[in-house]
């Protein structure tokens, strides 16, 4: 079957839940027996958000083969079996990039390069070349529709159908309908306006997605049709809902599937949303709870830590338990100290992250993990403040820290690993994407895996110094992963402990409501069982 292409476009305001909306799609796609591909085309110039401050992005998601992208491929993965790429997410910075190239090459024999055809027929190839194999291509265009730098985007998108067939192509604009507590009324004008921004530059919706605090009513629904020029069956309510696995079965009750698969003139098999039903269900209705701490230093900024918290979901789905999440700031631990700030927590995990700022309260929270027997899980940056904190408290190393802090260290138990010295570009030069890692037999992450050879993603500069490997392990840290091809510590545990462990890599991009990582649902097991022994 020929490829088609779904583009989904946003308006009135940011963080609308496009890429939610995308997601939800390609589960329902998938849920009908397709073949999907999911694509984020970010309006920014910065070549990825590797480099952007999380107060300002969120997230950087890392794929397997290394890429740095925006948080909303999270969505993609953990909504579908989408094999996401560096082709998966592409931004102005990187076609610009692509397009100066060419010209410098001499590819365009000498003629002015503009916007259009050039760039417009840059971004056109790499929509396309992420498209192979697939029956549909989703594809969501960053931004809101009248934001300038998204122009090259939106008209790159109304070529497309000119290119391959309005049968072929279909495009989904997500808006808000706002309810007006004064007037007790939904309000329908900046829905308006924002298709119109659209039509004036080509492009008719075919589906609209009403972003809304509540069901729509069918006359308002009909309003929003007649003025905006689409059938009222295409006026689908994208109402809120209790938890975001609630949002594909929520779409297909308003019949967006179907519409899709009309408009593309696609025959499917009907939609299985039994394993989404079962996820709800557990989420809903758990037959128990446990409270996670996460400690870090942007705890007002939840989306820095958006594949983080879905990981800790999907560990509760798989132990049918609830996870309730608090969010400490480290600094406020280094100011007050810790007191009660635990009281009441099972487990404590401590997240990646960078810079000093906010370390010695993510040290003092471990030691209180380590010596109060609380599970703990730190990530990249977390376990390396459990291996400072080990030196410092149980070696006797009291000054063992990270050069990442202090470059002059006297003890650096973690130093800058060797294929980042006299790297000076910021970009793109982490170790990143997925690295293999062996595990030792009889250890809590062999047992946990259950297998002796693994994969999974990182994104760091710094390291385990292996020169105090020895008198760490001499004292009782257990190392239980490696990474063989250059004797990387990439997993340190404790025995005497009920459940610690600390590990280089980022496993929480890789798990699935539908496929829990085994880290964390071992982990919110471990919590469980300690709330059940309290």
């Amino acid at each position: 079957m020929k490829t088609k292409f779904l583009f989904i476009t946003g308006g009135v305001v940011s963080s609308l839940g496009k890429g939610l909306s995308a997601a939800s799609i390609g589960a329902l796609m998938e849920a009908r027996g397709l073949r999907v591909s999911m694509q984020k085309m970010d309006p920014y110039i910065n070549v990825d958000p590797g480099t952007m401050s999380p107060f300002q992005h969120g997230e950087v998601f890392v794929t397997d083969d290394g890429a740095e992208t925006d948080l909303d491929l999270g969505h993609y993965e953990r909504y579908t079996s989408a094999k996401l790429s560096q082709k998966s997410n592409f931004t102005t910075g990187q076609v610009y990039d692509s397009v100066i190239r060419k010209e410098r090459r001499g590819d365009y024999l000498g003629g002015t390069v503009q916007v259009i055809p050039h760039i417009t027929n840059e971004i056109k190839s790499k929509i396309l070349d992420n498209s192979k194999d697939v029956d549909i291509a989703i594809v969501e265009v960053g931004g809101t529709v009248g934001d300038i730098e998204s122009l090259p985007f939106l008209e790159a998108i109304r070529q497309f159908r000119a290119d391959r067939g309005r049968e072929n192509v279909l495009y989904i604009h997500l808006t808000l309908v706002p309810y007006i507590p004064t007037a007790g009324e939904l309000k329908t004008k900046p829905t308006q306006h924002s298709v119109k921004e659209l039509r004036e530059i080509g492009i008719q919706p075919d589906i609209l997605l009403c972003r809304c605090d509540r069901e729509i009513p069918r006359d308002m629904k009909a309003k929003i049709a007649l003025f905006c020029n689409v059938p009222e069956v295409a006026v689908i309510t994208a109402r809120d809902v209790p938890s975001i696995y609630d949002l594909p079965i929520a779409l297909h009750e308003e019949g967006l599937d179907e519409r899709i698969t009309e408009y593309l003139n696609i025959w499917t098999k009907a939609p299985d949303l039994s394993a989404w039903e079962l996820i709800v269900k557990r989420v809903k209705e758990p037959a128990s709870e446990v409270t996670i701490a996460i400690v870090g230093k942007y705890v007002e900024l939840t989306e820095s830590y958006k594949s983080l918290a879905e990981a800790l979901t999907h560990g509760g789905i798989a132990n049918d338990c609830g996870v309730k999440l608090t969010y400490v700031d480290s600094e406020a631990l280094e100011r007050h100290g810790i007191g009660d700030t635990f009281a009441g927590v099972d487990g404590i995990l401590v997240p990646g992250g960078f810079g000093q700022r906010g370390s010695e309260g993510k040290i003092a929270t471990i030691r209180y993990a380590r010596e109060n027997n609380v599970p703990f899980f730190g990530i990249c940056l977390g376990m390396q403040m459990a291996v400072v904190e080990y030196a410092r408290n149980v070696c006797g190393i009291e000054d063992a820290y990270s050069s990442e802090f202090k470059e002059d260290a006297k003890n650096p138990v973690i130093h800058i690993m060797e294929s980042q010295k006299g790297v000076s570009s910021k970009g793109g030069t982490m170790r990143l994407g997925a690295c293999p890692c062996s595990l030792e037999e009889g250890t809590l992450g062999r047992r946990i895996y259950g297998q002796e050879n693994i994969t999974e993603r990182h994104r760091h500069r710094y390291e385990f110094n292996n020169q105090y490997r020895d008198q760490l392990r001499d004292c009782g840290l257990i190392i239980s992963g490696t990474y063989p091809a250059a004797d990387l510590v990439e997993i340190v545990e404790l025995k005497e402990h009920p459940w610690f462990l600390g590990c280089q890599f980022h496993p929480e991009f890789r798990s699935r409501p539908m496929d829990p990582h085994p880290l964390f649902e071992s982990f919110i097991g471990a919590c469980l069982k300690g709330k059940g022994e309290d």
